[in-house]
């Protein structure tokens, strides 16, 4: 997949482009109803012969039109989303760099310039897909604004018994720890990497030794509890559980959160390794123990009943 990043104005003659297919959104999460826009623009672009391409924007639009709910944590920051895209076998990416200037065009002026002028001949996008200024721009403008230069598809909300799929129903849900029902939503375990990094080492101490991970990406960390987790580490998967917290056994004030990680059957120095850490599912909330033993009673059952979740789990 070819990645391009634009900044407004964009410097790309239509000329110089292929014909293609483009699906558009935001794509938090790539989440299954995500997957069906994405995957509608490659079928229709492999019948009619075509690019098939995915448009999507950086940062979130709300912190550029300062809201006060900006989203400022990502299901997907932008590297893991590029890397979910291209797995689903498309040709050409564009990242649109969503600035208090782009956020100014008309609709008009953006599906002018971001889309005749790409040489798009056909928009797939789902019912809901605002462009232009305040989002004037809607799927049912489309055809006016087109110009006679392409068609278009709208894709219907994707639902499951509980309703339609979305990103802010997948951070609300990683808000909450349900992280098996956001699997269920992704089509895939949630995930975020990080790197090894020097703890305490309080857990080898009692047994248990962990693994600190230090995020740098702006990810939405699920809530404060214990997980059944797999990590990978030196392109090996590694069953494991993990504690997001703060460590309230042996710190009264901590502020920071922090992850966690004990791998099973594993002895290893991996400090300074770069690990992918999926959260399969919720074992309970963080607990303050009176003292280390009760916390050692608590953990052995912890990671029993880490084994026996994730031991159909392949990867």
């Amino acid at each position: 997949m070819e990645t391009k990043f634009i900044s407004h104005p964009p410097h790309i003659k239509r000329e110089m482009t292929v014909p293609k297919v483009m699906a558009f959104g935001y794509f938090d999460g790539v989440h299954i109803g995500h997957q069906r826009v994405i995957q509608t623009a490659k079928e229709i672009a492999e019948k009619q012969n075509m690019t098939s391409s995915v448009m999507t924007f950086s940062p979130h639009p709300s912190i550029v039109l300062r809201r006060e709910n900006a989203i400022q944590h990502a299901i997907t920051p932008l590297h893991d989303k590029i890397e979910a895209i291209e797995k689903l076998g498309i040709h050409e990416l564009y990242i649109v760099d969503f600035n208090e200037q782009f956020s100014q065009l008309l609709p008009q002026q953006f599906i002018d310039q971001y889309v005749i002028g790409l040489n798009c001949k056909h928009v797939v996008a789902g019912f809901d897909f605002t462009y232009g200024k305040m989002g004037k721009g809607t799927m049912e403008t489309l055809p006016f604004h087109s110009r006679e230069q392409f068609s278009s598809t709208i894709v219907p909300k994707v639902e499951q018994a509980n309703g339609k799929i979305s990103s802010s129903f997948i951070r609300d849900l990683l808000r909450t720890g349900d992280v098996n029902r956001v699997q269920l939503l992704q089509g895939r375990p949630y995930k975020i990497k990080g790197l090894v990094v020097d703890g305490e080492k309080r857990g080898s101490s009692i047994g248990f030794p962990t693994a600190n991970i230090h995020v740098e990406e702006p990810y939405l960390i699920p809530r404060v509890g214990v997980y059944a987790v797999q990590m990978k580490v030196k392109d090996k998967w590694y069953n494991g559980v993990s504690n997001i917290g703060f460590k309230p056994t042996f710190h009264q004030h901590m502020s920071k959160v922090t992850i966690e990680v004990h791998l099973f059957d594993f002895n290893e120095n991996i400090y300074g390794s770069n690990i992918e850490l999926l959260f399969i599912e919720r074992i309970r909330d963080e607990q303050k123990f009176n003292g280390v033993e009760e916390l050692i009673s608590r953990i052995k059952v912890d990671v029993n009943e880490a084994k026996n979740l994730l031991n159909t789990v392949k990867r």
